[in-house]
């Protein structure tokens, strides 16, 4: 043990120190052990984090990482009514919007012209969409960007094109693996537990289904990442749970390339403003993220290398802290972000390569440009040195809202307002859905 982490346990709660220990001994912090450490305050947090840097710098070394991508929310409309959502419309609304497929190609072509390595594409679920839509978009961006990864369609979605189509998930997966996509996101995950989803989204994919997508997805070479939506309403324990369940499918699978701990942004989202659930706290503490970020490279560092700190949800500065709490990621440039943005976060929807390599630079760290599964685009300098980087095509925009738009310029644009149309039950033929 270095002099560092010894020092680190001076004055520490015995059982918190033989917890730590064994976990930098390289033995397994149980769940149960993990919510014991769910409220550690003062000397004992600062040994759980002091603990979480020394594992990150042992499992993933001093680099840290960030992907070039563009963020495409196709559209908003969407049967769901998820009472954490503040990004989804019903169809008839006046702000659902939906964009037409040569637009998101359109989209991912630019993305490409700016750097981009990997185009994500994420939506709401619109009533009576044509089941082979996600297929039809991989194929005809990759037939005009081939080495753009497609980033593409949460479990959520997977369930829901399966459904249109009366296909089991692996048929389904298959189908979009050989058009192009890439990898899945883990999103939809929220707290797999099904209590919790009971009280935040009810109706929404379930538990077991989750898993059902991911591990299939993992059984046909398509790797994704996960992630977990906290401060709430749910438990620590629920936490911990959710997490120990994530081990288990990686120890299983070996499929994840990530964990993204994100916090919820209440300041828009329905169940808050509109006092829906009872017991709903507004996101979690600064200690609170602190802790579980730490607690995530203890319980999942063995198994997940990587473990990556949304900026968006963060903001930059703390994204930047947590950097020596466990965190070897800051996620991508994304160019577009509506979901966090309709639910009040305030920290942009576009990140300069230069901003997070120098943001990077200045926690200590060695930034690299990354691909989607953390293979090596691009490496800098070393720390403090920034004179061998070359501006890139993204560095150089200054008002990415007039180049790339917002969320809120889509749900007021006539284009691309969503209409709404009959369904094959009414014509006997396949669903679309359409702009205007």
């Amino acid at each position: 043990m270095s002099r560092s982490i010894e020092t680190c346990f001076t004055g520490v709660d015995s059982h918190v120190r033989a917890m730590l220990e064994a976990s930098l001994e390289g033995r397994a912090l149980s769940w149960e052990d993990a919510v014991s450490l769910c409220h550690v305050t003062g000397r004992e947090l600062d040994a759980l984090t002091v603990v979480a840097d020394a594992l990150r710098r042992e499992q993933a070394g001093d680099t840290v990482g960030y992907v070039v991508n563009r963020n495409v929310n196709f559209t908003n409309v969407c049967i769901k009514t998820c009472k954490f959502c503040a990004f989804s419309r019903l169809q008839r609304s006046e702000e659902g919007y939906f964009l037409a497929e040569e637009e998101i190609v359109r989209r991912a072509v630019e993305a490409q012209s700016f750097g981009a390595t990997e185009i994500c594409i994420q939506a709401g679920l619109p009533p009576k969409m044509d089941g082979n839509l996600y297929a039809r978009l991989c194929r005809a961006i990759k037939a005009v960007a081939p080495k753009m990864h497609i980033h593409a369609f949460s479990p959520e979605e997977i369930k829901y094109g399966s459904q249109l189509l009366g296909i089991p998930y692996r048929a389904f997966l298959e189908e979009l693996r050989d058009a192009g996509l890439g990898s899945l996101p883990g999103t939809s995950a929220e707290i797999l537990d099904d209590s919790v989803r009971a009280k935040i989204a009810p109706g929404r994919i379930s538990t077991s289904e989750w898993i059902d997508v991911i591990k299939t997805a993992h059984s046909l070479g398509i790797p994704t990442t996960s992630t977990i939506m906290f401060g709430h309403v749910e438990t620590d324990a629920e936490r911990m749970r959710h997490l120990d369940l994530l081990r288990s499918i990686q120890h299983e699978t070996g499929g994840f390339t990530e964990f993204v701990p994100l916090s919820f942004v209440h300041h828009e989202s329905p169940m808050f403003a509109k006092s829906l659930v009872r017991g709903l706290r507004a996101g979690p503490t600064g200690h609170e993220v602190t802790r579980l970020f730490a607690l995530s490279r203890l319980m999942l560092g063995a198994t997940f290398r990587n473990l990556q700190v949304s900026w968006v949800k963060e903001g930059l500065r703390s994204a930047q802290a947590l950097l020596a709490c466990g965190a070897n990621d800051l996620g991508g440039t994304l160019m577009n972000e509506s979901i966090s943005t309709s639910a009040g976060s305030s920290f942009g929807q576009v990140m300069a390569p230069s901003t997070l390599r120098h943001t990077i630079r200045d926690a200590g760290k060695i930034p690299v440009q990354r691909d989607t599964r953390y293979g090596v685009v691009k490496e800098f300098s070393a720390v403090g040195n920034a004179e061998n980087d070359d501006l890139e095509p993204l560095d150089s925009v200054d008002d990415p809202e007039a180049v790339f738009g917002s969320y809120a310029s889509l749900t007021r644009d006539g284009r691309y307002r969503f209409r709404v149309l009959q369904g094959p039950q009414d014509k006997g033929e396949s669903p679309k859905t359409q702009t205007a």
